[in-house]
Formats: C-alpha cells, structure tokens, sequence
C-alpha cells in the first residue's frame, strides 16, 4: 500500500493494485495545526461537520515520508504517511494470532520487574498476550493486594459485586464455587454481566496444596475445530442466545449470549461457557435437540487432552488472561494440605490496547504481523 499524488492535486492510495481517492474533507479532518487541536490532548478545537464540504486541495508534495497539504481553507499542514497508511488499512494491535491446543510447549512467560510497565519488554509482552490469549508473569511481589497496584499500571479496574479484587480461596459459606476446593471445568468469567469482563488477572500468593492445578482452553481453537469438523453444531452455537444468571443474598445478574459469538466478518468474537450458570431457551424440540447436540460436543472438546493444558500456579505467578477467548478452570485440592490463595480482578481491553498504543508511540514501534 503507498500514496501519491497525481495531476490536479488528487491524493490516491494504491491497495493491491487497486486506486482510490482520498477524499480532501479526510485528510483535512487530520490536519493537527496549534490552532485546530489542543497541544495538550490532541482533541479538536472545532466542529468537523461545520467544515466547508467542498473543500479541495489547492496544493499537494511529498518528500521524504512526509504529505504536504494546502487545502483552499488556507489551512497547511505535514502528514506523516505512515500515519495515514496505519488509519487506512484499519489496523488492529495485533491482526494474526495463534491459536493453540494442547501441544503448545511453551507458555507465554515474563520475568516481572518494578519498571516493566514503561518498557519495550512490556511492549513484547502484551503482544504474546494478544497472540496467545494469556501471558504469566513471574516473581511477581507476594503484598495481599499487590494484584491492584499491578491492574492499575496496564489501565483501569474493573470493580465488580465481588469487589475492586477477590480472593480464591475456600471459605465456609460460598457466593460463588470459585472459593471452595472442588474442580472447575474449562468455564469463562461472569458471563451473566454487562458487559462481560474482558480480561482477568490472578494473582498468586499461596500454593501448598498437590492439586489444584490451573487449566486454559483457546475457545478460538475450539470453535474453528468445530466450523471445520461439525459445521451444523457450530452454527446451532452461534445463533442460540443462553440466559446466564448469578444470584447470592444481595443481587440477581442476568445476561443473554451464544456461546460462540461472531463479528461481521463471520470471524470468532467471543466465548461464553458456564455450565454451573446457563439456562437454555425452551426452544421448538427438534432445534433443542441440535442444540443439546452442538452443547455436548463443544464440552466435550474443551476437557479434552487435545485442547486443554493443565500446570501449577506457584507462588508469585500472575496470570493475565483473555476472558472473552479462553477458558480456564482448575482441579480440585484437599484444604487439609494447606493453602491455596490467589487475588483476582479485572480489566477491560482497551487497558492492553491503550498501553500497547503508548508503548508503540513511546519506542516508535509498529504493530507485528
């Protein structure tokens, strides 16, 4: 993809052989002089929409990476090409990922350190995140509620009924299985929410106990095996909506999702599965009967040793993972042996898109493929 510039000052980007025009109200929309965005905040100090519409380019050159424009408002100003390259191909943080199953060998791993927020380092780590759906930092300070001072220097928690954090721990009298000892199946998180949390963070502190290991799913793997394999099962789990509700002594959560949701590109967008806390619609039978089919099969797949991978938490670990693409659970352990304490809570992803955004800017990076 490049730009030039042809007779009578039309601006075209060439796209796989194809040309267009770039319209002259765009490119004046990104005109960034003192006078048109605050210096402070890069926002506009006028109205777009009141801009003259017929608005042409009176003058336009390049040299060296750079798009000069005269627009016949008067207005000047430089583009960088790249810049306008990134907005015209409509890039994303990271536009290929990996989807894994149970041969991935190596889990995404980082050394944590005080500093790595700002770092190039922290930069390449959020890219395994987006790649893989999860990430494990090591060696990360054991403070009970260190877990909010780490959110907080991605971006911003999301508070919840449970708290600014919870703890996973076993307690006498649960509001939720998360704080016994038994086993949890491959699940996602609170997708009785709206919106559904994006990312969770856990924390550990403790580990003595032999069991409970931690369990990850790629739902993303799981659902393109099934498109693939059994694509009638999979179309049954993309346009049945399931009611899933949460209910202890002081609020009643309810929300409705396919346990396989797609984008406008027919893409895999998100993952909802909870078996302890989804209510099937009363369907017409043979429909339920297809769908009980498709729901038995895809759980089936996501406690599998062809997709599940199963590992201990040690203490120090934290686990950042996608709770809109994995699944995770763990087993159970015997409370007899000693403890088993992890905080957990949540961020959005515009907290890991806004920090890579940053990083990128701050090192001059651009996104890999």
């Amino acid at each position: 993809m490049k730009i030039e510039i042809v007779e009578n000052n039309v601006v075209l980007v060439n796209s796989s052989n194809k040309n267009f025009e770039i319209h002259p109200l765009w490119l004046r929309e990104r005109a960034k002089t003192e006078d048109l965005v605050d210096r402070h905040n890069d926002q506009r100090l006028y109205d777009p929409s009141q801009l003259d519409q017929t608005i042409k380019i009176k003058k336009a050159s390049m040299n060296n990476g750079h798009l000069n424009i005269e627009f016949t408002d008067g207005v000047k100003f430089e583009y960088k090409i790249n810049n306008l390259l990134y907005e015209i191909d409509k890039k994303e943080p990271l536009e290929k990922i990996v989807m894994w199953n149970s041969d991935l060998n190596k889990k995404p791993t980082a050394a944590y350190k005080t500093n790595i927020f700002e770092t190039k380092a922290m930069y390449d780590v959020l890219q395994d995140f987006y790649r893989y759906g999860f990430v494990i930092f090591k060696n990360v300070p054991l403070e009970d509620n260190y877990i909010v001072k780490f959110a907080n220097s991605i971006g911003t928690i999301r508070p919840t009924n449970f708290g600014e954090s919870f703890s996973v721990k076993s307690v006498p009298e649960p509001n939720d299985l998360a704080y016994t000892s038994i086993a949890l199946t491959p699940h996602t998180d609170n997708p009785y929410r709206k919106p559904i949390p994006c990312i969770q963070l856990l924390h550990c502190l403790e580990n003595e106990v032999k069991g409970g290991f931690s369990t990850l799913v790629d739902g993303f793997s799981v659902s393109e095996y099934l498109r693939k394999n059994h694509n009638d099962l999979f179309k049954m789990l993309t346009k049945t909506k399931v009611r899933f509700r949460f209910v202890d002594k002081t609020i009643i959560l309810e929300n409705w999702g396919e346990l396989i949701e797609l984008d406008e590109n027919n893409k895999v967008k998100q993952i909802r599965y909870s078996t302890r806390l989804d209510y099937v619609p009363a369907l017409d039978k043979k429909e339920l009967e297809k769908f009980y089919e498709a729901r038995k099969l895809i759980a089936s797949l996501y406690t599998s040793s062809k997709f599940e991978i199963k590992f201990r938490l040690e203490k120090g670990d934290l686990l950042m993972m996608d709770n809109h693409r994995l699944l995770h659970g763990r087993t159970s352990y015997d409370v007899s042996e000693g403890k088993r304490y992890l905080k957990g809570c949540y961020i959005d992803h515009d907290s890991t898109e806004g920090k890579l955004r940053h990083l990128e800017r701050k090192f001059g990076l651009k996104w890999k493929k």
